[in-house]
């Protein structure tokens, strides 16, 4: 993962302490609206995928361990991992794209409620991702995957070739010599896997995503309705397919690019057709980001406008993010795919303890505190939640009642000790977990491996009825906790 060169050390700290009486009386844990639902507090365990589902996306045993275990944190709510909206397969991410999930995404469901006692509220990220291939061989790529044009032949003085003469020709030379024949397409498609774009109108499925994703978008969350989820949360961020639509990068000409307006159509129209199938009944907004944080992305004053219109559309909160991009990611290694968090937009996302000036704790929280101003200037109460680096009661507790937002989400903290917030609603703060923020199970995520913390995935091992990762080394869930009896 990159890391800024200034590499200034960061530790987190577990500032102030709340008594038990404290804790009751703060903002953090009062309770707090979303549409047609009430979270008892305002924690939230943001979507994070770890790698726990079958190569076909049904739940499984060690799915419901892993939500099981923050459950029993006892959250205001926990955000199900980015779930994919088609029928279409996509490795151990959970998939919700048919009918066929809906038993084990109700499964989940009353999981959650069980082990949360009834006091966490479950929502399920919803998303649409466009195909990457691998990064290939380059002699694989050249004899086999580039598909030879009349444009190669004139860049080669060759124009009578055969295209097995201009695939042997390619094969000889250097690097750089390659670099200025191949379409800059081609170049990347060599160099990092071939990416589809929202932009690549050319081919028929991309050019028909207007038409086919609002259906597609509101059939999941008629499935997600049925599980019995609490809300439904538009992924709309990131390196994926809404998120391109809302980038300043998007160049479409055909209504649904190039202006604010023309980025945000798709958006809106998904929105107001999920909205037409799950009526009030249940929660639904989105994820989207408050900068991309790659030249020539979107920046703050189009994040805000998106935000005033997902308000005024009627979204029943709004959760932001920043970069994870696939624009400025890290070469991938050849078989490997690029992965959107390892260039300086996905340290935006996920920064780590090695940091610049503005170090890795609420880097997102100005950006987010000038979108929710914007919405309530606007005469708005849209909920907005804000992550990034919330890793003790004093931080989150100040930026409610700053105004930053009205919900804190921490992903890396809960992940490193589920208990959190329920210690500190306990005035136990003093026994939380802090998270390191060495991005330990980032690097898990970017293999596609079995996403735990460092901080106690080798603790307690010798203990039979701990469950392991596969390969018998780590642990899957964080060791239980219970409060003293006094408590």
């Amino acid at each position: 993962m990159w890391k800024p060169p200034q590499r200034i050390d960061f530790r987190p700290t577990r500032g102030r302490i709340p008594t038990r009486a404290e804790a009751a009386a703060s903002r953090l844990f009062s309770p707090v609206a979303l549409g047609p639902i009430s979270l008892a507090q305002r924690t939230w365990v943001p979507a994070m995928v770890p790698w726990r589902a079958t190569e076909d996306g049904f739940v499984t045993e060690a799915v419901l361990d892993w939500y099981a275990r923050f459950a029993r944190g006892e959250p205001g709510a926990i955000v199900i991992e980015a779930t994919g909206i088609r029928d279409v397969p996509s490795g151990p991410l959970l998939r919700i794209g048919h009918d066929r999930f809906i038993p084990g995404l109700a499964k989940l469901v009353e999981t959650v409620r069980r082990e949360s006692r009834g006091r966490t509220k479950l929502l399920i990220q919803v998303l649409d991702f466009l195909a990457i291939r691998r990064r290939p061989d380059a002699d694989k790529f050249l004899d086999r995957f580039l598909a030879i044009t009349d444009a190669h032949r004139k860049a080669l003085a060759m124009p009578t070739a055969t295209e097995a003469e201009i695939r042997a020709r390619l094969a000889t030379l250097a690097p750089a010599d390659l670099a200025r024949i191949l379409a800059p397409r081609e170049l990347e498609a060599l160099r990092y896997g071939a990416r589809e774009r929202v932009t690549d109108t050319h081919l028929a499925h991309i050019r028909d995503l207007p038409r086919v994703l609002p259906e597609t978008f509101a059939a999941a969350a008629r499935r997600a309705r049925a599980a019995g989820f609490d809300g439904v949360e538009l992924h709309y961020a990131h390196a994926y397919t809404m998120a391109s639509f809302l980038s300043a990068t998007n160049t479409r000409e055909d209504g649904y690019g190039t202006t604010i307006e023309g980025r945000l159509r798709l958006p809106l129209e998904v929105y107001a057709a999920v909205r037409a199938e799950t009526g009030r009944d249940i929660a639904l907004g989105c994820r989207f980001l408050a900068e991309e944080c790659i030249p020539g992305g979107t920046q703050l004053p189009d994040a805000v406008q998106f935000g005033l219109a997902f308000a005024r559309a009627g979204m029943d909160f709004l959760s932001t993010s920043r970069g994870g991009k696939f624009d400025d990611a890290k070469q991938p290694g050849i078989g490997e795919a690029a992965y959107p968090y390892t260039g300086p937009s996905g340290y935006e996302c996920m920064p780590h303890h090695l940091s610049d000036e503005r170090g890795p704790f609420g880097r997102n929280a100005a950006p987010t505190a000038s979108i929710r101003a914007a919405i309530r200037a606007a005469g708005l109460e849209t909920p907005v939640v804000c992550t990034g680096g919330i890793h003790n009661f004093e931080t989150a507790e100040r930026m409610l009642a700053e105004g930053v937002c009205d919900i804190a989400g921490a992903a890396r903290q809960a992940l490193a000790d589920p208990d959190w917030t329920r210690k500190t609603a306990l005035g136990l703060g003093a026994q939380v977990r802090l998270c390191e923020y060495t991005n330990y199970c980032e690097g898990l995520d970017q293999k596609h491996k079995t996403v735990t913390c460092k901080l106690w995935d080798r603790v307690g091992l010798d203990d039979p009825a701990v469950k392991r990762t596969a390969d018998g080394k780590r642990r899957m869930t964080a060791p239980d906790w219970s409060p003293p009896a006094a408590a």
